[in-house]
C-alpha cells in the first residue's frame, strides 16, 4: 500500500525547505505519494482561512503530514481567527497531536556555535515531551471584554488553565516510554507551588511513575527549569511538561544548539500519525534568497520515518547524512564560522544526497 504524505510548504522560507526534504524522503525510499497543500498565512491568502477544509481532508487522509513553517508580520493586523498561528493550533487539534517531541542535540562540530562555552553543551542530548492540546491554549472560557474593575469600565483580558487526569496520564506514558529508550531518566516540569492545574500534573506524574520503576523521575518547577537548562543543561535526559511551559523551554533548549536551524519535532496522535516540523518559524526576512538551512526540516523527515512508518534503518540513514555533511564542513549561513564552507538551501540538500549515497 502506498504511504501519503501530505506536505504543507507553509509561509516564508516554508517553500524551500519543505523542498529539499521531500527530496531526501524520496531519495530514501520511492513508495511514498506527497501532496501539497495550504496552511498558514498563503492559505489566508488564498481562501480568507490558515487551515482550509482541502487541507483538513487531505491532513486527515495522509499518513503523515511534514510542515515547512507559518505566520509573518504581514499577517499580524488579521483577526485572531485568520492568523496563520490559528491553523497551525486548528491541526493539532483536528488531528488530536498531543505530544510534541523535540530533540536538542548538539553535533560535535557546532559546539561553538552555542552562546555557552563548549564545555557546558558538549555531549548535549535532550528530549523534550511537551503536551500540545491542551492547556491555557485551548483553555475556555478565553477573550478580552470590557468589564468595571474598581469603578471603572475597562478592558479585561482572561485565559483558563485547566488539565484532566487523563491528558496527563497520556503525556505521561508518552514521555516515560522516550526516557524508557534513552537513558532511563524523566524531569517533570510545572509551577505546583502556584498553580493547582499543576499540582495535580506532578500528583498525577507522581502515581504514574509506579509503572515505570527503570526509570527515574525528578520533579523540577518551570522557573528553575528554564535556569538549570543554561547553567548545566545535560543534566537533563527527558523532560515532559504541558503545553506553555513546553513551548518556552523547548525554545530555549533548542538555542543551546547553536542554532534552532538545525533542530526537528514530531507531534504525535495515538496511534503514531504525526506532524512534523522544524522547531524555527518562517523566517521571512531570508525568505526566498535561497539561504534558509534545511536540515531541521530534513531531520524532521528522518522523525517521520521512524515514528509514524516505522522505517528506523531509513531514518538513521538521513541522520547519518547530516553528520557526514557537518563533518564535511558544509554549512548554511545560520551556522557558518571560519573555516567552514558556505551553502545556500538548495546545495546543503544536494550536499545530503550526496551523503547518502556515500
Amino acid at each position: 500500500m502506498t504511504m501519503k504524505i501530505c506536505v504543507l510548504p507553509g509561509d516564508g522560507i516554508g517553500p524551500e525547505i519543505t523542498a529539499e526534504a521531500v527530496r531526501v524522503l524520496k531519495a530514501v525510499d520511492t513508495g511514498f505519494e506527497t501532496e501539497e497543500a495550504l496552511l498558514g498565512g498563503c492559505a489566508v491568502d488564498a481562501t480568507g482561512s490558515p487551515y482550509p477544509e482541502a487541507t483538513r481532508a487531505l491532513a486527515r487522509d495522509a499518513d503523515a503530514v511534514l510542515l515547512g513553517a507559518v505566520g509573518g508580520p504581514r499577517w499580524d493586523s488579521k483577526p485572531r481567527e485568520q492568523r496563520p498561528e490559528t491553523g497551525l493550533l486548528a491541526i493539532r487539534k483536528d488531528l488530536s497531536l498531543f505530544a510534541n517531541l523535540r530533540p536538542a542535540i548538539l553535533y560535535p562540530e557546532l559546539a561553538d556555535s552555542s552562546t555557552l562555552k563548549p564545555e557546558v553543551v558538549a555531549g548535549l542530548d535532550i528530549l523534550i515531551v511537551r503536551e500540545l492540546t491542551g492547556d491555557i491554549y485551548f483553555g475556555q472560557p478565553r477573550g478580552i471584554e470590557t468589564r468595571e474593575i474598581d469603578g471603572k469600565r475597562q478592558r479585561f483580558g482572561f485565559n483558563t488553565m485547566h488539565y484532566s487526569e487523563a491528558e496527563i496520564v497520556r503525556i505521561g506514558r508518552v514521555a516515560f516510554e522516550a526516557a524508557r529508550k534513552r537513558r532511563g531518566r524523566l524531569c517533570s516540569v510545572d509551577k505546583m507551588n502556584v498553580l493547582e492545574t499543576t499540582q495535580l500534573w506532578r500528583d498525577v506524574m507522581t502515581e504514574l511513575a509506579r509503572e515505570y520503576p527503570d526509570v527515574e523521575l525528578s520533579h523540577m518547577l518551570v522557573d528553575n527549569a528554564a535556569m538549570q537548562l543554561v547553567r548545566a543543561p545535560k543534566q537533563f535526559d527527558v523532560v515532559v511538561t504541558g503545553n506553555m511551559f513546553g513551548d518556552i523551554l523547548s525554545d530555549e533548549a533548542s538555542m543551546l544548539t547553536g542554532s534552532i536551524g538545525m533542530l526537528p519535532s514530531a507531534s504525535l496522535d495515538e496511534r503514531g500519525k504525526g506532524l512534523y516540523e522544524p522547531s524555527h518559524g518562517s523566517a521571512p526576512d531570508i525568505a526566498g534568497q535561497g539561504v534558509a538551512n534545511p536540515l531541521a526540516t530534513i531531520l524532521s523527515a528522518a522523525m517521520l520515518l521512524r515514528y509514524s512508518f516505522s522505517m528506523a534503518e531509513n531514518a538513521e540513514r538521513i541522520e547519518n547524512a547530516v553528520r557526514k555533511v557537518l563533518a564535511q564542513g558544509f554549512r548554511t549561513a545560520d551556522i557558518y564560522s571560519s573555516g567552514t564552507k558556505k551553502l545556500g538551501t538548495r546545495a546543503m540538500g544536494d550536499a545530503v544526497l550526496a551523503a547518502l549515497d556515500s
